[in-house]
This record gives C-alpha cells, sequence and structure tokens, in this order.
C-alpha cells in the first residue's frame, strides 16, 4: 500500500479526514472497509510530532476508536445473538457530519453572493393625502341614514315602552355618541357610515349617533366621503386640518 502523506492542518477534523478516505477509496458511509481505511488513517496521521500533539489530540483519539472497531470486527461473531454492527455509530456521526459540511457550502455561497451587495437605509416616506374632490350635500346623508333607520325598524324589537304610552322617552346624550365616533375611527382609521350605527338598540340612540356625526362633519373633525365600489360613505378623522 502506498504511504498517504496529509497535512493534518489542511483537515478541520478527524472525522473530515475520515470522509476524505471514503470518498477517495469510493466506499459507502454505511459499509465501511475497517481494515483498509483504519490502516490509510494511520499513516496519514503516523507524521504527528511531538510539538503537535496539544492541537492534534482529536485526531490520536479517532484512531483508538478506529483500532477498537477494528478489532471488534476481527472477532468471532456469535451466531445465537444479533450484534449490533460496531461501524454503525461511526457511520451515523459521519453522515451528520457530511450534511452539516453540505450546508456550510451552501451558506458560504451566500456569503460571496451578497458580499458586495450595499443596501440603501430605510426611508420614511410620507405620501400626500390625494384631495377629494366630490362635494356632497346633507340630504345626502341624511337620505343615507333614513336608509339605515328603516332596516333597523324592520329588525330591531319593539321596546316595552312603547306598549304603555308615550309618557317618558330614552334620553341619549349626542356628545357621548360623538366620543364613540371618535374612539372607533381612532381604533379603525375609517369605516362605513353604515357600520357607524351597529350595536344601536333603539331609535333615540340611532338618532344621536346620526347627530354626531353631522356635528363632527361641521367641526371638520371627520370626512364622510362617498364611496362608489361600496355604494356608502366612508368615515375617516380628518387629519388635515380641525376647526
Amino acid at each position: 500500500m502506498d504511504t498517504l502523506l496529509y497535512k493534518l492542518d489542511s483537515f478541520e477534523g478527524p472525522l473530515d479526514l475520515l470522509l476524505h478516505l471514503i470518498s477517495k477509496n469510493k466506499v459507502s458511509i454505511y459499509d465501511i472497509p475497517i481494515v483498509e481505511i483504519t490502516a490509510q488513517y494511520l499513516d496519514a496521521i503516523s507524521g504527528i510530532e511531538e510539538s503537535q500533539l496539544e492541537n492534534t489530540s482529536e485526531f490520536l483519539v479517532m484512531a483508538a476508536q478506529l483500532l477498537y472497531i477494528k478489532s471488534k470486527m476481527l472477532l468471532p461473531k456469535n451466531e445465537e445473538e444479533d450484534e449490533e454492527d460496531p461501524r454503525e455509530d461511526l457511520a451515523r456521526r459521519l453522515l451528520e457530519y457530511q450534511q452539516y459540511k453540505e450546508a456550510s457550502k451552501e451558506l458560504r455561497k451566500t456569503e460571496f453572493a451578497t458580499k458586495y451587495m450595499f443596501f440603501k437605509p430605510e426611508e420614511d416616506i410620507k405620501f400626500p393625502t390625494p384631495a377629494y374632490d366630490k362635494e356632497h350635500s346633507v340630504s345626502e346623508l341624511i337620505d343615507a341614514f333614513g336608509s339605515i333607520l328603516q332596516r333597523k325598524i324592520r329588525t330591531v324589537k319593539p321596546e316595552k315602552r312603547a306598549f304603555s304610552g308615550i309618557v317618558g322617552r330614552e334620553k341619549v346624550s349626542v356628545s357621548a355618541m360623538t366620543e364613540r365616533v371618535l374612539e372607533r375611527l381612532k381604533t379603525a382609521k375609517k369605516m362605513r357610515f353604515l357600520s357607524a350605527f351597529e350595536g344601536a338598540k333603539s331609535k333615540p340612540e340611532l338618532v344621536a349617533i346620526f347627530l354626531a356625526i353631522l356635528e363632527l362633519v361641521s367641526q371638520n373633525k371627520i370626512t364622510a366621503d362617498f364611496n362608489e365600489k361600496e355604494n356608502d360613505f366612508i368615515l375617516k378623522e380628518n387629519t388635515r386640518g380641525k376647526k
């Protein structure tokens, strides 16, 4: 057998050297010819000088393991016992190391691919809000509210006091409804005109919400722009200026 001459510092460790020997001999990791590979491994590390022992001790540990596996393979097998192949653990370690080595190669390709790439820092770009050039009269909002009111009347259950005569009426604060609409817009940023009346349980509450919307529009605190696609007004908080 030809003597193999290797520089151990060219290998990342004993597993790297073993993989090289297995590849050179064109054999499978799962069926390592342990006698030949051990001999070649010992030849490869035979040139270790005493001064190198501290840095290459792991190569010597692997040599001892290979000799142990070799001795186990040479011992006669007991046919009655199903003994584990002594090379199995070494094959598993070699396979794991090979997978990590291949992964590191792919990562290295990415490193070199992006080495000379420079990226522009993120900028905070503010886009101007497009002006809404259509005008709507208050009567259009009133018509929209009338449509909502008719739907609610059909779905809301009649109140108990409706059967006891009109003696007292429910008092709903318009200012409270104003705060409710503003809070919802702060959370949702925008909402449909129809959605503003969701959760209303009575006609006075519906009226109070509508008056609150009119008040907010008149104070320029919110806008009510008609969306043809949704066939409804879209309410938004007016951030361009308030009276």
